[in-house]
């Protein structure tokens, strides 16, 4: 049995050292989680792929809402990816379907191809598919090397068997790795219950802004903000070592 893989999803530079400090396997880059995630900026793809040593996937993804999309949206994508190439990242995280649900095949060559040498995971544009086997055999034919997956539920935790199921369909020619509400409470459930050997988590909490002086009138523009935190990375490493 191989080892477990720990993948934090990182929203900034400071998310991504706290990964790195809480002994993260990799991290997934991203920005505004909020909405599911998001490419983050140049400076911050730059700046990651400088200070970590651990494997850096960056989710290339042009907004929030469906994986529909346009030329133009298309467009936007394959450049980020070339960016991403040229800062020298280990992956890029990518994923989109047609109108019908259906994995968009055309939109995610072409990225792919773009993609060159660095790794592809597919994300979970998947869990939105209309038919989940029928996707992962598209997957698996794009040559992606995994896919991010909560079983098709909100949480991991309630779609474990649907990941256990994916993983006897085609489990030796694609990685599946488990994502969706992951945290050291359940990570070993979810680990014994769907048979997956690598996990997405974010390990976010309330970072506490340093402003001493805050607005009382700018709803929305709230001080403090969401964060990995090394501890909760740490906890969530020391949980999979226990399986």
């Amino acid at each position: 049995m191989s080892a477990p893989l720990l993948e934090i999803a990182a929203n900034s530079l400071a998310s991504a050292l706290a990964a790195q400090e809480g002994g993260a396997d990799r991290i997934e880059l991203c920005e505004n989680l909020g909405e599911g995630g998001t490419t983050p900026s140049h400076g911050t793809i730059a700046m990651v792929r400088e200070r970590l040593h651990i494997p850096v996937y960056v989710l290339i993804r042009p907004r929030g809402g469906d994986f529909l999309y346009d030329d133009a949206e298309a467009e936007v994508v394959r450049r980020d990816i070339e960016h991403c190439v040229r800062l020298g990242c280990d992956g890029v995280v990518i994923g989109a379907l047609d109108a019908d649900g259906s994995v968009d095949n055309a939109r995610c060559s072409e990225w792919i191809s773009a993609a060159a040498t660095l790794g592809v995971t597919f994300h979970r544009a998947f869990d939105a598919a209309r038919d989940q086997a029928q996707a992962l055999r598209t997957i698996v034919d794009l040559g992606c090397e995994r896919v991010l997956t909560s079983g098709a539920q909100a949480r991991a935790l309630d779609g474990a068997d649907a990941i256990a199921a994916l993983l006897g369909l085609m489990g030796d020619r694609i990685r599946i790795m488990a994502g969706a509400g992951i945290d050291a409470g359940n990570v070993r459930e979810i680990a014994r219950r769907s048979g997956a050997h690598e996990f997405h988590a974010s390990a976010r909490t309330l970072h506490r802004s340093a402003m001493r002086y805050r607005h009382p009138g700018l709803s929305g523009l709230e001080p403090d903000r969401q964060q990995t935190d090394a501890k909760r990375v740490r906890a969530l490493v020391a949980a999979l070592q226990e399986r």
